[in-house]
């Protein structure tokens, strides 16, 4: 273990996904762009992001994903026109969303080869530095902002980290899961990678929940990796290989609540927790649920 940790100032984001679940909503819009409340998706995820320290957002995209782009850039029509009608909280609302210029770099898929080709895509822009890895379905509610938790766990550890968060053990074949020295702390040594192990064999119950601080040497593992299940370059694959190369893997548990925003019942349970968590929104939300239940 490196005495200082080389510091983490990248994040990838693979946002090619087609959204096929959300259909005919994503016909022309990203999943990503979907609001939770009155921010997209994507906009979540990367404030978990800045709000640990990262300086540079790297975007792995792929056709009609030009919107997101276009969110993470200035609208000098819009902004003129809330400066003439006098809503500077609009206008400071959308300049505290935007990263700093030259702070986001997007390239493309191109080809729907699973989440390691993503990844791998991004090899060039993240170059020969550990970086980090958010999954832009999966929002991480609650407790203490999981990426800053995963960093500070990374400044003591180094290597790699993965976040973790327990299911019931009637669900862990639905997840990839992760064996560790000691199930019942904060951070611990990663012993085993399983992708959905088969009911009653899985080493734990703490699943993978989207969240990653990788080291480079991924890039090279996945440059010559073979398909995987699904056909696609499957990213547990090459971690897995790395563990049993040596590479120290730590799994830093989450405690909050995690939205699957990916799928309908995730991203209407987010609406309502992230809705309830506003002031100004939560006593007529509540309102309103109270009529419909």
């Amino acid at each position: 273990m490196p005495a200082s940790p080389q510091r983490i100032r990248k994040a990838v984001f693979p946002v090619a996904g087609l959204g096929t679940r959300f259909l005919p909503a994503t016909k022309a819009i990203p999943k990503e762009m979907l609001t939770v409340v009155d921010r997209p998706v994507i906009q979540h995820v990367v404030d978990e992001a800045r709000s640990a320290g990262i300086e540079h957002f790297v975007f792995v995209t792929g056709r009609n994903k030009g919107s997101i782009e276009d969110h993470f850039d200035r609208q000098p029509e819009l902004e003129a026109t809330l400066a003439e009608r006098g809503k500077s909280k609009e206008l400071a609302e959308l300049a505290q969303a935007l990263p700093e210029a030259g702070r986001t770099s997007f390239t493309r898929q191109q080809a729907p080869l699973g989440l390691g080709h993503a990844v791998w895509c991004a090899r060039d822009i993240v170059g020969d530095e550990p970086f980090a890895l958010l999954l832009p379905d999966m929002l991480h509610y609650g407790g203490k902002p999981c990426l800053a938790e995963m960093i500070a766990a990374y400044n003591t550890h180094g290597g790699n980290h993965i976040a973790v968060s327990p299911v019931p053990e009637s669900e862990t074949h639905l997840y990839g899961i992760v064996g560790v020295e000691d199930k019942a702390a904060k951070v611990s040594r990663v012993t085993q990678m399983v992708e959905k192990p088969k009911q009653g064999t899985a080493p734990s119950n703490l699943h993978i929940t989207g969240r990653y601080i990788l080291q480079p040497q991924i890039f090279d593992i996945l440059a010559t990796q073979e398909r995987g299940a699904g056909g696609e370059i499957q990213l547990t694959d090459a971690m897995l290989a790395m563990l049993n190369a040596g590479q120290p893997y730590h799994a830093v548990r989450f405690d909050g609540t995690i939205y699957d925003t990916g799928t309908k019942i995730g991203f209407l349970l987010a609406n309502v927790a992230y809705g309830l968590d506003r002031p100004d929104l939560a006593p007529a939300l509540k309102a309103g649920i109270a009529k419909l239940v």
